[in-house]
C-alpha cells in the first residue's frame, strides 16, 4: 500500500541583525537589538505522476491536503521531481487559491520515488524575541546609547503585519520600469474626490406612522 508522505523539515532562522545580543550601553546607533527573526518550515507529499499530469484522484488529494494545510499569501509552493506536465497539473491546482508555483524546490529528505512528484508548501514566520525587554530602566544615556527596549513596539508590529515574511530576509525586486503616472493615480483620484459633506447635511422627513 502506498503510503502519505509528509516532512517536516528543520526550521531555518534569518536574523536580521548581527549574530549576539549587545549590552544596551554598547548600543549607540537607532538600530534597535531586537530584530525580526523569520523561521521557514517545509511541508511535502508525493503524488503519482504521469506523462499526462497526475491522476483525478490523486488530484482530489492534493487539494484535500492544501486544505488541511490552509494555503495562503506567504506560502510558497514547489515541485521537486516529474516532467513539465505534472507540473502543469500541479501550477493548475495551486491557481484555484490565488497562488502561482514556484521554480526551485528546497532540498528535503530522501529521493522522490520512481513515478512521483513531491509537492512541497514552505511556510515562513516572522517574531521578535525578548521583547518587551525592560532589563534597563528608562534614563539619560549620557553615552548616546538606546533603551533596551527601544525598537521592540515597531519591530514586533512589522513582524506581524508583513505578509510574507521571506521579505524580511531578501527584499523584492520592483518594476524593471516605473510610471510616475501610474503611481500617483491613487492618490490623484482621492485628492478630486468631492468630499460627502460639502452640500450639508439633509434631515429625514418622517411621514406617516405614530408618533
Amino acid at each position: 500500500m502506498r503510503a502519505l508522505l509528509l516532512i517536516p523539515v528543520a526550521v531555518a532562522g534569518f536574523a536580521l541583525a548581527g549574530c549576539g545580543t549587545p549590552t544596551t550601553a554598547a548600543n549607540r546607533g537607532l538600530e534597535s537589538i531586537h530584530q525580526p527573526v523569520v523561521a521557514r518550515t517545509d511541508y511535502a507529499i508525493d503524488v503519482d505522476a504521469s506523462q499526462d499530469g497526475i491522476a483525478p484522484a490523486e488530484d482530489r488529494r492534493l487539494s484535500a491536503w492544501l486544505d488541511a494545510m490552509r494555503i495562503a499569501y506567504g506560502d510558497r509552493i514547489t515541485v521537486d521531481g516529474g516532467t513539465g506536465t505534472a507540473h502543469a497539473a500541479v501550477a493548475g491546482i495551486v491557481a484555484r487559491y490565488g497562488l502561482l508555483l514556484g521554480d526551485t524546490p528546497p532540498v528535503t529528505a530522501g529521493a522522490v520515488p520512481d513515478g512521483m512528484i513531491r509537492v512541497i508548501v514552505s511556510r515562513s514566520t516572522a517574531s521578535v524575541t525578548g521583547c518587551p525587554d525592560w532589563s534597563t530602566i528608562s534614563r539619560p544615556y549620557v553615552d548616546g546609547s538606546t533603551d533596551s527596549n527601544y525598537g521592540c513596539a515597531t519591530n514586533s508590529n512589522l513582524a506581524a503585519m508583513v505578509a510574507d515574511p521571506q521579505d524580511l530576509v531578501a527584499g523584492r525586486h520592483g518594476p524593471a520600469t516605473l510610471s510616475t503616472r501610474a503611481s500617483v493615480r491613487a492618490l490623484k483620484a482621492y485628492d478630486d474626490l468631492v468630499p460627502t459633506g460639502l452640500a450639508g447635511t439633509v434631515a429625514p422627513i418622517a411621514t406617516g406612522g405614530k408618533q
